[in-house]
Order: structure tokens, then C-alpha cells, then sequence
């Protein structure tokens, strides 16, 4: 994890807790000539708009009176809800997510393959297991979790 990203945690934190929203994910990267602090939040029910600009403004004014400047670039700020394709990232995450319909990219491809779609079925410490749709057969695959890269919330189409 970055300075910034944990900078930007450490500050960001105590503002969700007093609003009783979650840090989901922060991301600090370079698009173009442009770099963009993006911080992402929910709660049970979902974020709006309105709640994204106060924890925005409330996190602006926090991050201009650190010294010194864990940013000293310029840099966009943008405070959103994670959006129905959610990542997983905690354990908790996972947990909320058992017998939901997931993605997840691996680090290393299972039978071919470096991405799945399916329900997730199971969750071990070590391991998750998806049943996966292929044509009309359903089939479960159980990945290990080290072999992860990345795992979110999908829509089924």
C-alpha cells in the first residue's frame, strides 16, 4: 500500500466513523498528465450523492492542513459509492457476498482460464468456490484464495 493510500486512510477513517459509513477502497493513480485520489464508500442501504460531497469536503480540508503535504502534486479528488460491481476485498466483503454472483480474476489461469463468473458457493480461509455457468451445464470450481488478483461483485446477464 502507498504512503498516500495510507495517509489518506488514516484520515479518511475517523470521517466514516462519525457518518457510520465504510471505507471500501482508496486508489491513488495517474491517468494521462492527471493524477486522481479516489476514495470509495457505502453503507447498508447505499451512498448518495450528497453524502459523497460531505465526506469530500470534509476529507479536503483535512488533507490541506497536513504538513507536510502527502501529495504534493496536483491531483483530482473523487468520493463515490463502489457501484453495484462492488469489489471484495475484506474478509468481511466475502463473507456479504456468499451465494452471490461474483467475478474474479486469478493471478494464475485454472483450466485455461483467467477469469470466472459464477455464485459463490463456499468460503474457506484458504479457498472460495464458484458454480459457473458454461453453455447449459453448471460446474464448481474451487480456487485458491493466494491465487486471486482481483474478485468483485458481478451482474448476471
Amino acid at each position: 500500500m502507498s504512503s498516500v493510500v495510507e495517509t489518506v486512510s488514516e484520515v479518511v477513517t475517523p470521517i466514516l466513523d462519525q457518518l457510520k459509513f465504510e471505507l471500501v477502497d482508496i486508489e491513488f493513480v495517474k491517468e494521462g498528465r492527471n493524477w486522481f485520489l479516489r476514495v470509495y464508500i457505502d453503507k447498508p442501504n447505499g451512498i448518495d450523492i450528497e453524502e459523497c460531497a460531505i465526506v469530500s469536503e470534509q476529507l479536503s480540508e483535512k488533507m490541506d492542513t497536513l504538513d507536510p503535504d502527502p501529495i504534493p502534486q496536483a491531483y483530482f479528488l473523487e468520493v463515490s459509492s463502489p457501484g453495484v460491481e462492488r469489489p471484495l476485498k475484506k474478509e468481511e466483503d466475502f463473507q456479504k457476498a456468499l451465494d452471490e454472483y461474483i467475478h474474479i480474476s486469478l493471478y494464475a489461469a485454472v483450466e485455461g482460464e483467467k477469469q470466472f463468473e459464477g455464485f459463490l458457493t463456499k468460503l474457506t480461509a484458504d479457498e472460495l468456490t464458484l458454480l459457473v455457468k458454461i453453455k447449459t451445464m453448471k460446474k464448481e470450481f474451487t480456487f485458491q484464495r493466494s491465487n486471486i488478483a482481483k474478485a468483485r461483485l458481478a451482474i448476471q446477464f
